[in-house]
């Protein structure tokens, strides 16, 4: 079902409608008009006006959960979240932080999959298939962990995460045997894998569809960088230091950034905090919560009780049901742009995983020198970091009144003809030993036109899925690491013919 930018753009500025359970739309409030106050990040509301909002897919089976954060408004400035702009670009910055190992501990050892295959006796097909079935849990991991996160909360999943992540790296650091490495990688799959669509939902929380766009583009940039420059790192460290202190890397890096995390980002989730206005349970809350509320209490901003209450009933830390998950995937528009997502970050996959073989069979290239080809498709992918987002937004503000589809499709599609292009041209130069400035080029330009068609499909899902951004996102991974696990384990045959 269509939805306007004036649907989803306006609405978000008040709240995020509840979904009752007998019906198929949720009532929201559309605050227009709204000015943002650049020195203290706070909004303004001056007019508004009541409408309704259709929900994607109006049978049951394809409706989002009906767990919908309850209708409101930061009752101070009627805004959408009570962070200023300074606190929403930290928060995001730091999601965006986080969200960077589940691409660098994909990326950080394909160069020395080769060296790797060799010292544990095995073939490279073998090898490989250490990152397909990486890929597989990274898709079916943030099914489970994603419900989970939009009903107890962002903070406890990112603690989660954090241990599960860290004692397989340790593991991985001392093993010695294929089997062992087998098993921990897909452990450090499971507990890495869930930061992106965890970013993405921090984004959903506290940023509106009108700056959307470059929200999520700025909170993709870490996961732009993981396959650029963990490539590079791993290269280095694998020549100079050896292969198992890779995970010993990670596992001292993901400190350095999730320690801080847990200690002074706040809780964002809107089904226990709201717009922010909420305090969070106990065990959720860090120093910058509690100095926030006091703060806010000093100003006579006084918590609404009601709300409190409403929420505070509503919260609840079941198992994780995958189902939210399915639910979306189901969603027959949903479900196509789920594939063409599936499809681009496929070949992603495809290029990175045959680089070594690739360049060490038509170019002699040792690991580092192969490490150093991951740099032209991130510098493609940081170049469309910084363009899309705006780019998506622009258009967005001036189509106004067309479906979001279209506001957001049009600046897609004619990337994603060139993205087709460039695959192509990059398996032509390869298989043709053309000179290394060919694929170089053509791996920046392909770099650029994944990473925006990338941009803008998750963009539109997050768009189609209001309150549940999170889930949304887990779809989205559990479908392009499916996709992309197929694309890795054909790679191996085909490079190696």
């Amino acid at each position: 079902m269509a939805h306007t930018n004036e649907d989803l753009g306006e609405s978000e500025k008040g709240a995020v409608g509840t979904m009752p359970e007998e019906t198929d739309v949720a009532t929201v409030i559309n605050k227009e008009a709204l000015s943002s106050n650049e020195g203290n990040g706070s909004e303004t509301p001056s007019e508004a006006a009541v409408q309704t909002v259709p929900l994607p897919g109006s049978d049951p089976a394809s409706e989002p959960p009906s767990e919908a954060p309850i209708e409101s408004t930061d009752a101070s400035t009627g805004a959408y979240s009570v962070f200023t702009v300074t606190q929403k670009k930290m928060i995001v910055l730091t999601a965006s932080l986080a969200s960077l190992f589940s691409p660098m501990a994909t990326a950080i050892y394909y160069p020395s999959l080769t060296t790797m295959a060799k010292d544990l006796h095995v073939s490279d097909a073998k090898i490989n298939l250490t990152v397909t079935l990486f890929l597989v849990i990274q898709g079916i991991a943030p099914a489970f962990v994603a419900d989970l996160a939009d009903r107890a909360g962002r903070r406890p999943v990112y603690a989660i995460c954090y241990l599960i992540f860290n004692i397989a790296n340790i593991g991985l650091a001392l093993q010695t045997n294929y089997t062992a490495l087998l098993i921990l990688r897909m452990v450090q799959s499971a507990g890495s894998s869930s930061t992106v669509s965890l970013a993405n939902g921090v984004v959903g929380d506290i940023i509106t569809s009108a700056e959307r766009g470059t929200y999520i583009a700025f909170s993709s940039l870490a996961g732009i960088f993981g396959p650029m420059i963990a490539p590079v790192l791993g290269g280095a460290i694998a020549q100079y230091a050896g292969w198992h202190f890779l995970f010993w890397f990670q596992l001292i890096f993901s400190s350095a950034v999730y320690v801080p995390l847990l200690l002074f980002m706040p809780e964002t989730c809107r089904a226990v905090v709201d717009d922010g206005s909420i305090p969070p349970p106990r065990w959720s809350r860090n120093f910058t919560d509690t100095w926030r509320h006091r703060n806010r209490a000093k100003r006579g901003l006084v918590v609404d009780k009601i709300k409190q209450e409403k929420i505070r009933e509503r919260y609840r830390i079941g198992f994780p049901n995958p189902l939210a998950t399915l639910r979306v995937v189901s969603d027959k528009a949903t479900a196509i742009i789920l594939i063409c997502t599936g499809v681009g970050i496929g070949c992603f996959y495809a290029i990175s995983t045959g680089a070594a073989t690739a360049f060490s069979k038509h170019y002699n290239f040792d690991p580092l020198q192969i490490s150093l080809m991951f740099i032209p498709i991130g510098a493609g992918s940081i170049l469309s970091a910084l363009t899309s987002g705006r780019l998506i937004d622009w258009n967005y503000r001036h189509l106004r009144n067309f479906p979001i589809e279209s506001a957001r499709l049009q600046v897609g599609f004619p990337l994603d003809f060139l993205a087709g292009a460039a695959v192509m041209s990059y398996g032509w130069a390869i298989r043709a030993g053309a000179p290394l400035a060919a694929p170089i080029v053509v791996l920046v330009v392909a770099g650029l036109a994944l990473s925006f068609t990338f941009q803008v499909l998750n963009v539109l899902l997050v768009d189609m899925w209001p309150g549940k951004a999170a889930v949304a996102t887990s779809a989205n991974n559990l479908v392009r690491c499916e996709i992309g696990a197929v694309f890795t384990g054909v790679i191996g045959p085909l490079t190696g013919r």
